[in-house]
């Protein structure tokens, strides 16, 4: 909802934000005209004729809309844990203990503003205060819903009041496997998201050191997970650090499932100390 629109965003493409008549444009390379011509030949709504858009009609289509701008209410109905579960967290070395110190609870059913949803596969609801992302990670289409917004910060309460070291990574499954592993993390809700200049005081007077630790999509051209990690280190003077190509793993929860829980807290330790010998010359300098 944006100044009183409904829009479409790619998080991993910035640039690909539509209203429904832009995304037509761009999914079919029409012009504007095209997509209206388009709309209302797939609706039946018989606003065209032989010779283009009956213009006199436009406005009933195109004309600005009241768009409700309630919170979008998600609830939920938990269940037990069961071995479907232990068999998809397990390997990501992280226990039934963290998912529940971080609130996630394996689900049945959804509700998105009263319209109910059942589960078709293994589905489970990240809590962040009365706040719910719902996560099916079998699913392609239905992978993910929530109500949250960017100032709910994946992890945050259960971070320590101080330390020296924090991770910001990508999401709340990075941070869990980061914490049982020993590394306080969090994550904001998207990694197109650029912290605000708040959130990053409030880190910084919580902890002497923050590392970006974004996805490294090495399949991907333009990598936007990297992308966006240099920018936010580069605007709030940051260390960097991302899974080296050769693992061919972009994130940290891959390398636990590829490479194991204990060689990969190995070598995130060995990058830390070397980063710490870097940052402490900066430092100095």
């Amino acid at each position: 909802n944006y100044n009183g629109n409904l829009l479409y965003k790619d998080f991993g493409h910035p640039e690909h934000t539509f209203n429904c008549f832009g995304y037509v444009q761009f999914k079919y390379g029409l012009t504007f005209t095209g997509a209206l011509i388009q709309i209302s030949s797939d609706f039946n709504l018989k606003l065209a004729s032989s010779n283009g858009i009956m213009r006199s009609k436009i406005p009933t289509l195109y004309g600005k809309q009241d768009v409700d701008k309630k919170v979008t209410i998600i609830k939920i109905k938990s269940r037990n844990w069961n071995l479907d579960d232990a068999k998809f967290w397990k390997p990501y070395g992280i226990s039934k203990k963290i998912l529940r110190i971080f609130a996630v609870k394996p689900i049945t059913y959804y509700w998105i503003n009263e319209n109910r949803f059942k589960v078709k596969t293994p589905t489970y609801a990240f809590r962040f205060n009365n706040k719910y992302k719902i996560y099916a990670p079998y699913e392609k289409e239905t992978k993910w819903f929530s109500n949250t917004s960017k100032k709910d910060i994946q992890g945050l309460k259960q971070l320590p009041e101080e330390g020296n070291d924090i991770y910001i990574t990508s999401s709340l499954k990075d941070v869990m496997c980061l914490n049982a592993m020993g590394f306080p993390a969090i994550a904001f809700q998207s990694e197109m998201q650029m912290p605000s200049g708040s959130q990053m005081r409030m880190l910084q007077t919580r902890f002497k050191r923050i590392i970006v630790f974004y996805d490294n999509d090495f399949e991907s051209l333009d990598n936007p997970g990297q992308t966006m990690a240099k920018k936010i280190a580069d605007k709030f003077e940051l260390t960097n650090i991302c899974i080296p190509h050769d693992w061919n793993c972009k994130d940290i929860s891959d390398a636990i499932v590829v490479h194991g829980l204990n060689k990969t807290k190995l070598w995130l330790k060995n990058i830390d100390e070397n980063v710490k010998v870097k940052y402490i010359q900066n430092q100095q300098q």
